[in-house]
């Protein structure tokens, strides 16, 4: 598998639209960096990290900018992070947000990894980026700590939500450059420090936010471990086949040539490499079924004849014998459990 992973296309979308409000043809960048335009016509699409860290250094080398990263961060929005962007939006507290960051982020992409750490009166954030390219990792890294900041603020309906400080590994930029940072972050920064880190006081975390919905947030972490499920050790193409499962079925749809074409192959080409990876097509739209059918079952009031139909089953009946089959239980004890 690429070491890298893959990423979500709401994490490219960012870079994108920062390109777009500086004028800059796109195209021409996806075709170095071995990407379609249509990739971004989906909400729920992956590409390689490669293609990510590709993207970002073409961009990186056409704009010059030594601040990249930081000024993209100006560009983030609660789509930008996936199902983890709703899901803090749902939280009740920034502190109940925080914590929701490490267990959902692979979700965004497989950029880095995050810890949290608790000291005193202080609490900070520390980022592992996962990119290597020389060029790419720091922009990376400042359009992270740059988006969290905004983000924070947004959620927080307050622009004193302020770090007390940022740690940053990457060499200063310059001083003229060191001012951009200051300026957006209101706090001291660090560079070539030992870690990323963004350092902030624990009062902040009691901080409310703007629209908690508990009962949201319970629906959407319910779907975003789904999510989590369908990347866990998947081969990128058994991925990318069963989130396009996933979207067809959550249309009310399952046909095999459409998946095929929806990944840009023929039904054969698509047989062909699942049976190169070990799995098989009904495999993984079993597998996609039975995920989807226990999260509507706990987290929806739809009823057991509507999700049969949803999942694509002819016949209640047949639904009833895959999902006991599969769990043990029937699919009301399952519910009613």
């Amino acid at each position: 598998m690429n070491p890298l992973g893959t990423a979500s296309v709401a994490a490219l979308r960012q870079y994108v639209r920062y390109a777009d409000a500086n004028g800059i043809a796109v195209e021409p960048l996806f075709d170095r960096a071995g990407l379609q335009p249509a990739v971004l016509d989906s909400d729920d699409g992956r590409i390689e990290g490669e293609q990510l860290q590709a993207f970002i250094r073409v961009l990186a080398e056409h704009t010059g900018n030594p601040v990249l990263g930081l000024e993209t961060g100006d560009y983030v929005q609660p789509g930008s992070y996936s199902v983890l962007g709703y899901i803090t939006m749902s939280c009740v507290t920034l502190g109940e947000a925080v914590t929701r960051i490490a267990p959902y982020e692979k979700l965004v992409g497989d950029m880095g990894t995050t810890r949290l750490q608790m000291q005193g009166d202080s609490a900070s954030l520390v980022w592992t980026c996962n990119f290597d390219d020389p060029v790419v990792w720091p922009q990376v890294v400042d359009n992270v700590f740059a988006s969290w900041i905004n983000y924070a603020r947004w959620l927080a309906d307050s622009a004193d939500a302020s770090p007390l400080e940022v740690r940053l590994c990457r060499p200063s930029p310059g001083a003229d450059y060191e001012q951009a940072y200051t300026a957006r972050w209101q706090c001291p920064v660090q560079f070539s420090a030992g870690e990323n880190s963004v350092t902030f006081a624990q009062s902040l975390l009691a901080t409310r936010l703007r629209q908690p919905d508990p009962l949201l947030r319970k629906t959407l972490e319910a779907h975003a471990l789904s999510q989590l499920a369908l990347l866990d050790t998947d081969t990128d193409l058994t991925t990318r086949v069963k989130q396009s499962i996933q979207k067809q079925l959550a249309e009310g749809v399952t046909r095999q040539d459409m998946v095929a074409e929806d990944l840009g192959m023929t039904s054969r080409t698509l047989q062909r490499k699942l049976s190169q990876d070990g799995v098989s097509y009904q495999r993984l739209l079993d597998e996609v079924r039975q995920q989807m059918a226990e999260d509507y079952l706990q987290n929806t009031d739809m009823s057991i004849p509507d999700i049969a139909l949803r999942l694509g089953y002819s016949e209640t009946t047949s639904f009833h014998r895959k999902f006991k089959s599969a769990t043990g239980k029937t699919p009301g004890d399952f519910r009613r459990q």
